[in-house]
């Protein structure tokens, strides 16, 4: 259960090494509207030559799904760092259709498959996690980090904030030195929505 939506010209593909994989949880993926999230995406690629992909899912075996269908059937996973995560949940737990599901169990599902990757969370979810639970969710998967947002919406969305650590992601391969450059240029909407990063 899972579509393919955001179709880019494959030469934009060709053009660049660096890739954003995004997945959006929303209440229908037989519906076509076109989210904040995509129009994001799309300013990511005007801009910055930053290509992503975009999926939805709307269950956890959508979401299952969709990573599989990456981690299985797509060659140029090895230029994915980032999985964007737009999904709604608390503290140490994502929400799909109403259900809540804990990160350790997500970490179960993909033992071993997001190894060197960085799942990144929008602050559609607030991102709060002891050192327990984040080091279980690191070793069990083998992903590089996660990051996100100890604050929650409160109207401000984090997108821009997000554009702007990919793109710098692009420019420079160390993980904390992107999140120390972060910090200094957008200081204060860091501080406001309070970035983190478990690795």
């Amino acid at each position: 259960m899972f579509k393919k939506r955001q179709q880019l010209p494959q030469e934009q593909f060709i053009d660049t090494d660096y890739f954003i994989y995004c997945l959006e949880a929303v209440h229908d993926i037989e519906t076509d509207d076109v989210t904040e999230t995509q129009k994001k995406l799309e300013q990511l690629t005007m801009q910055y030559g930053v290509a992503s992909i975009y999926k939805t899912c709307d269950t956890i075996e959508g979401l299952e799904t969709s990573l599989n269908a990456l981690l299985l059937d797509d060659h140029n996973f090895n230029d994915y760092e980032i999985i964007y995560m737009v999904i709604t949940g608390e503290a140490n737990s994502i929400c799909l259709n109403d259900y809540y599901y804990s990160l350790q169990e997500i970490a179960e599902i993909f033992e071993g498959r997001l190894s060197g990757k960085i799942l990144h969370f929008s602050n559609a979810k607030v991102l709060d996690l002891d050192e327990e639970e984040a080091q279980y969710f690191l070793d069990i998967t083998g992903a590089k980090a996660i990051s996100g947002y100890g604050n929650e919406f409160n109207g401000v969305t984090s997108s821009n904030l997000d554009i702007a650590f990919f793109n710098l992601f692009k420019e420079d391969e160390n993980m904390l030195e992107v999140v120390e450059e972060l910090h200094q240029k957008y200081y204060k909407i860091c501080k406001l929505l309070d970035f983190r990063l478990y690795y």
